[in-house]
């Protein structure tokens, strides 16, 4: 049974080893790393992992044809992606007998679409999201059955901020507009998990709030005009997450997971002069205050996976996963399906030190681009329709481990 049990810390490593390059691959919505707490389940007293990955996605636009009545016909064609890095940061430690708590840094929401001048230069030339996650998360364990129970709770502040360039107006020719924005806000969690040491297992559940944005404000620079801007109370979406592991054989651990995200709370965010505020911050008539909006329309994103951990010896263990993530996008922008294959190898020279290399490969599948009318009857995508066929996305992951 040594190695079984050897395995369910090795589990960590199993599913943060590629998980990491394989979530940040497939990401849905405006995903980047997401959350991760595997780290909470090291069996060490203390245990500190650093580690980053960088993505690589390669979504083209095609048959651009501009629809906002400006008539542009400047590039039919425009790369829509560029790579950019997902880092992590955690420590954890037992602070009395049954009781584990970990703080980690993480960049759980992103986006990077910088098209640049082309036929859809009315929607978007360049849009970059960018996010700081800073959580505190806490389990208490005690003994049930075979195994151990563990209850899971904690808290996280979130910043997210970030601009989106495009022309501003077919009225204003080919002057560009710039909305830069910021937001904070709290969210928390909890969880729960049963373990079986002696046979590898672990089954966790565990529930990530949304996280409220209501002190949205920045600024709106329309050829080199510059106006406060708001943006009515957003959500960062609520997620539910199931994971499941266990030995299979000795020194084998199979393991998948099943993550729900709430995308459809982002649909259309109006972004307003703090003047009207009073009257309120609508998309539609009768009340056309708006004077943008960011524009995203998502339904609610579901990811499965699956895979097999194999630990070779002492020193050497590796993984394999396959993951399917259903895409946000259903009509408007360029979210469909991603399949995605990973893998990587841990080793540890010494027991208290683990080094992890990690890559993934997937298929962003085809689809078109037109546009999407929201419950509110607000209609996206009117400056723009364009096709994309299936594309490749690929991912390089790196960290380290230290325990004691």
């Amino acid at each position: 049974m040594h190695k079984l049990k050897a395995l369910l810390g090795a589990g960590c490593f199993s599913l943060v080893l590629i998980g990491t390059a394989v979530n940040a691959a497939h990401a849905g919505g405006l995903e980047r790393g997401g959350y991760d707490i595997d780290l909470l389940f090291d069996p060490a007293p203390f245990a500190s992992d650093v580690g980053a990955t960088y993505v690589m996605p390669q979504r083209d636009l095609k048959n651009a044809t501009d629809t906002s009545g400006a008539g542009l016909a400047i590039k039919s064609t425009a790369r829509n992606t560029e790579g950019y890095w997902v880092p992590y940061v955690g420590v954890k430690a037992e602070v009395v007998k049954g009781v584990d708590c970990m703080f980690d840094y993480s960049q759980p929401w992103g986006a990077s679409s910088n098209p640049g001048i082309w036929n859809g230069s009315y929607s978007n030339i360049n849009t970059q999201i960018k996010s700081n996650n800073y959580a505190g998360t806490c389990s208490y364990k005690m003994d049930a059955g075979k195994g151990q129970l563990r209850f899971i709770g904690g808290v996280f502040y979130q910043e997210v901020y970030g601009f989106k360039e495009s022309y501003a107006s077919p009225d204003l020719g080919t002057t560009i507009g710039r909305v830069d924005l910021t937001s904070s806000g709290w969210g928390w969690r909890a969880g729960i998990a049963y373990e079986i040491p002696d046979i590898a297992l672990r089954a966790s559940l565990v529930y990530n709030s949304q996280v409220k944005l209501d002190n949205i404000s920045g600024t709106l620079n329309i050829g080199g005009v510059v106006n406060n801007i708001y943006a009515p109370t957003q959500a960062m979406p609520d997620s539910l997450e199931f994971k499941l592991q266990s030995g299979i054989a000795p020194g084998w651990l199979a393991f998948g997971s099943v993550k729900w995200v709430n995308w459809s709370v982002l649909q259309s965010v109006p972004i307003c002069s703090p003047e009207t505020q009073a009257f309120g911050c609508t998309t539609v008539s009768p009340y056309p205050v708006r004077l943008t909006s960011l524009d995203l329309m998502y339904r609610d994103g579901w990811t499965v996976t699956g895979g097999i951990g194999h630990q070779f010896n002492e020193q050497w263990s590796g993984a394999a996963q396959i993951s399917w993530d259903r895409g946000t996008s259903h009509g408007y922008g360029d979210q469909t399906d991603t399949w995605t294959l990973g893998g990587g190898v841990a080793y540890t020279p010494m027991p208290n030190i683990e080094l992890r290399l990690a890559g993934a490969i997937g298929v962003l599948t085809s689809g078109h681009s037109g546009t999407l009318t929201d419950a509110n009857g607000y209609t996206a995508g009117t400056e723009v329709r364009y096709d994309f066929g299936n594309d490749l996305v690929s991912a390089l992951s790196g960290g380290v481990k230290i325990k004691f």
